[in-house]
């Protein structure tokens, strides 16, 4: 029997086995060579926060071939190269409205970026970066680290990293940011006006969700500049003090998400554009991947890697990949 990846209970990753079920009409079924969990959400629904429910498919996107193909469904191949959401296992069967074709040229690491990527596009659009403009992005997770890379594609002339993680700092340096700036030892908004002549940044994105970094986001924010807030913040207990410099600033704090309708552009942007545009980018590898996906593991040994790469050692990772 097939196997997948699921968290019994909080904290509790098991890889178990599951009935294939016969494929209904419409869908198509995917043999699974490649997937990877997403960090931030998914920990803390694993974690047993906001109405999580168990057991619950651990992983967020996956990449395969088509091995069978259901009644009424036209436009694929057997041993088609696709991508779609869900959890990691060894099959999907997936509705084919929803399957993403995958071109010759995009690699496996290219098509898991795709939620990350969404993510951070809203953030670039809601945050209004032009031409010219000097932006920082704090949290260098998957969707700090495509954030970085879209900042530049929107324009702007200076771009700083921050993040506690060396790696992810490192990984951010060869996508070309000006500047990398590590949290723990160094002020980050005093670091920020100084970069910039005393004028502070004009965007933020904030990817992280800690409050201590929208608290230093503020403090290098120029005047009447925007913070676009990615990060899924928890419940404040510290770490933020408006009224130290946002009472003087008047910063606008714009808080980004993809896939909440309507769009802030609606009806010229919604949902399903940003993810066209998206997959637009990363089918031709406008978007650096290769190292965001990093650890790659068997998926036999992906209960282990979950709680050792994410739950417990997040340093040692970016977006942990699983292979087949």
């Amino acid at each position: 029997m097939p196997k997948e990846l699921v968290a019994l209970e909080r904290g509790k990753p098991v890889i178990r086995e599951y009935k294939e079920e016969p494929l209904p009409e419409g869908y198509i079924r995917v043999k699974v060579e490649f997937g990877s969990p997403k960090h931030g959400t998914e920990l803390t629904l694993y974690h047993g926060n906001r109405g999580a429910k168990f057991p619950m498919g651990l992983g967020n996107m996956c990449t395969g071939r088509v091995t069978e193909i259901g009644k009424g469904v036209e436009g694929f191949s057997l041993g088609e190269r696709v991508a779609g959401y869900g959890h990691l296992r060894e099959t999907h069967t997936w509705p084919a409205k929803n399957i993403l074709k995958m071109n010759k040229r995009m690699s496996w690491k290219e098509a898991v970026c795709f939620d990350p990527a969404q993510f951070a596009l809203a953030g670039i659009r809601d945050g209004h970066i032009r031409l010219g403009d000097k932006v920082a992005i704090f949290g260098l997770g998957a969707i700090g680290q495509m954030a970085v890379q879209m900042a530049r594609m929107a324009g702007a002339i200076f771009v700083a990293a921050i993040d506690p993680i060396k790696i992810r700092r490192e990984v951010a340096l060869k996508s070309g940011v000006d500047m990398v700036l590590d949290p723990t030892s160094q002020d980050v908004g005093s670091e920020l006006k100084k970069t910039t002549g005393g004028t502070g940044v004009d965007v933020v994105i904030e990817t992280s969700g800690n409050y201590k970094a929208l608290n230093q986001a503020l403090k290098g924010l120029a005047y009447g500049g925007n913070v676009a807030y990615v990060g899924w913040a928890k419940e404040c207990k510290g770490g933020l003090d408006l009224g130290e410099v946002a009472h003087f600033k008047v910063p606008n704090i714009i808080f980004a998400r993809a896939c909440s309708e309507p769009n802030r552009d609606y009806p010229r942007w919604d949902f399903a554009r940003i993810k066209d545009t998206c997959w637009k980018l990363l089918s031709e590898g406008k978007l650096q991947c290769e190292e965001i996906i990093q650890p790659v593991v068997p998926f036999s040994e992906s209960a282990e890697a979950y709680k050792e790469y994410i739950e417990y050692h997040p340093e040692k990772s970016i977006k942990l990949g699983v292979r087949f």
